[in-house]
């Protein structure tokens, strides 16, 4: 089950509501989930793995899309996780991304 996070960015201020864990969503609409996020070239990808698999994609999916966009969001695109402390750090150990927005040294 997916769990609620608060992530914004920085420069624009813009609030968006991010998803940890398996995404219920993602396994029974596939690959139109990326293209309702707007991301044309990901769904794109998942539409073509979805059609080359037969369909097993997209279970597969459903475990690994929420924690790829996420990590899109955060380290691609600059947002910050904007939660409280305690899911912050879930959503960090979760991600297991902490070391690329959080460098040691």
């Amino acid at each position: 089950m997916a769990s609620k996070i608060l992530i914004k960015h920085p420069q624009s201020g813009i609030h968006v509501t991010g998803w940890i864990g398996f995404s219920w969503t993602y396994l029974f609409c596939g690959w139109c989930v990326p293209l309702v996020r707007r991301e044309i070239r990901v769904a794109g990808i998942h539409l073509l793995l979805t059609l080359c698999t037969c369909g097993i994609w997209q279970v597969a999916g459903a475990f690994l899309y929420n924690r790829q966009y996420m990590t899109r969001m955060l380290v691609d695109k600059g947002y910050i996780l904007a939660d409280t402390r305690a899911r912050n750090d879930k959503a960090l150990v979760e991600l297991d991304i902490a070391p690329l927005i959080y460098p040691l040294g």
